[in-house]
């Protein structure tokens, strides 16, 4: 037991963190077609908030991944994922039935991963981090 108390943090942080490190790293593949999305979200300022999401969602997967000032990485990371949801995932707004089942699963994974996330910000990175706290 004591050996998966000292390797499971790990191995949950790069978890919890991969869909962050992805979604940004993948902003740079579309960047064009995600400003169109977020244009067509209502957003304004759409390129100075899209290189905004890409730094939090980038920097902050590295935090928590690495355990280095892993609870203000979760904590932006968990911001971040409150306003993506009730901003891109409004399922309440979408009248298509399939779409808004999609949407309120989306919606609701978002809510998921801050779950999580306010994990790490109450107690820390765990073992096997940077800080070891």
């Amino acid at each position: 037991m004591e050996s998966l108390q000292r390797n499971l943090p790990l191995v949950g942080r790069v978890l919890l963190s991969l869909i962050f490190l992805a979604s940004g790293l993948m902003k740079f593949g579309d960047w064009g077609g995600n400003i169109a999305y977020m244009n067509s979200k209502g957003f304004f300022l759409t390129e100075v908030f899209l290189a905004a999401a890409t730094v939090i969602e980038i920097g902050g997967a590295l935090m928590v991944m690495l355990g280095w000032r892993a609870r203000l990485g979760a904590a932006a990371l968990a911001l971040f994922t409150v306003v993506a949801a009730f901003t891109m995932h409004n399922f309440w707004s979408v009248t298509d039935a399939n779409m808004k089942m999609f949407e309120t699963a989306m919606f609701l994974k978002n809510l998921t991963i801050v779950g999580g996330l306010l994990l790490v910000v109450a107690f820390g990175p765990g073992p096997r981090s940077l800080n070891d706290k």
